[in-house]
């Protein structure tokens, strides 16, 4: 009797323990709602104080400087004065800003790849492939990379002095 009783009694507990508590019959709302970990760190905007912090061109809204030179406590390269490591370090920092101009400028500039599949006829036929280029945009360089010396004459020659003065 006393082994039936406490295995009824731990069934109950054992049943009791797992089955879902009741909540109350309150209506939630977003001041009360408690947000899990996942759900406020998804909803951080990171970015809103400045948010166009990352975007290009923002270097120049920064405040970036190299440090100045003091004689005596500052490294100097051997064989330098510190005004002409100074002078150096801010033409570099010129060139720099120089360069990051001239790339910001170059930005959104993009060539539209369904105006060059029309242009190439993809769109119409496969003539493209037959061509010497199979369609591609060639450009010149700055050298010649085949490797020959150019041994025709130039077009540019010096006048013989004849002809109208």
């Amino acid at each position: 009797m006393k082994v039936t009783t406490l295995v009824a009694i731990c069934s109950i507990a054992t049943a009791g323990a797992f089955t879902p508590t009741a909540t109350s019959v309150r209506s939630s709302t977003e001041l009360y709602e408690k947000k899990s970990l996942f759900r406020r760190i998804a909803e951080m905007d990171l970015f809103a104080p400045v948010s166009d912090q990352n975007d290009y061109g923002a270097r120049n809204k920064k405040t970036l400087t190299t440090g100045s030179i003091t004689p005596g406590k500052s490294y100097v390269p051997s064989g330098l004065t510190a005004a002409q490591y100074d002078k150096i370090r801010k033409e570099q920092e010129a060139a720099k800003a120089a360069n990051y101009q001239r790339n910001v400028a170059k930005a959104g500039k993009f060539l539209d790849y369904t105006d060059f599949y029309k242009k190439r006829g993809t769109d119409i036929g496969q003539d493209w492939i037959k061509s010497v280029t199979r369609g591609h945009t060639m450009v010149k360089t700055k050298y010649d990379w085949s490797g020959e010396t150019d041994t025709a004459a130039s077009f540019a020659t010096k006048g013989k002095g004849k002809g109208k003065k």
